[in-house]
């Protein structure tokens, strides 16, 4: 059976919004993007790298994919655009219609977990989920997320939407692996465990 893996940049107040760029993501008037592009350093860069070489396929929520096309497909002065454009691609979207601009795009229609479920049913590469914390949101709370790799930023923003918002499903967790870059980030890879027993 596939997994679906979560891999995200998150300040220690659990804020995912729009961590690349202060464009990218202003809804809610948010006036904090680009937070995580002054942490980058070389220990980031390789656990990207290899991430990327495992093969995974992606899965992305339309808004997300949008984000990433407009960006990736131009820059031609990094390692991670021949991989984004021949990586398999799930866009999970209500709106979007076939066929999706990005090579090797495949639309998932319908209700984007159910769709998720189906598709870890099937023989294939595992998926990961880049950004796109409304569809992480609607997967874990359906339990459909395996494993979530955590770039945890030494900051506070006090706004701005959370991979974990208010209301979200009870959950536990165990720590599989962590490192820390020379920035100060942690990335904490985390999979679902059962919770510790009263005492």
């Amino acid at each position: 059976m596939r997994e679906v893996a979560v891999f995200t940049s998150l300040t220690l107040d659990g804020v995912m919004q729009a961590p690349g760029r202060p464009d990218e993501d202003r809804r809610g008037g948010f006036e904090h993007g680009g937070w995580a592009t002054p942490y980058a350093d070389e220990v980031m860069g390789k656990v990207a790298a290899e991430g990327m070489a495992k093969g995974s396929a992606l899965l992305f929520g339309r808004r997300t994919y949008e984000d990433f096309h407009s960006v990736w497909p131009n820059r031609t002065d990094n390692p991670f655009t021949v991989v984004l454009d021949n990586s398999q691609k799930y866009v999970a979207s209500r709106t979007l219609k076939e066929p999706l601009p990005w090579m090797n795009s495949t639309l998932l229609e319908g209700d984007a977990a159910e769709a998720v479920a189906e598709l870890k049913k099937q023989p294939g590469k595992d998926l990961v989920v880049l950004g796109s914390g409304e569809l992480v949101q609607s997967l874990m709370r359906r339990r459909l997320v395996d494993e979530y790799r955590l770039l945890i930023h030494p900051l506070v923003l006090g706004t701005g939407r959370r991979l974990f918002p208010d209301g979200s499903p009870t959950a536990a967790f165990r720590l599989v692996d962590s490192k820390t870059t020379t920035t100060g980030v942690v990335i904490a890879t985390y999979r679902p465990a059962e919770p510790p027993a009263a005492t």
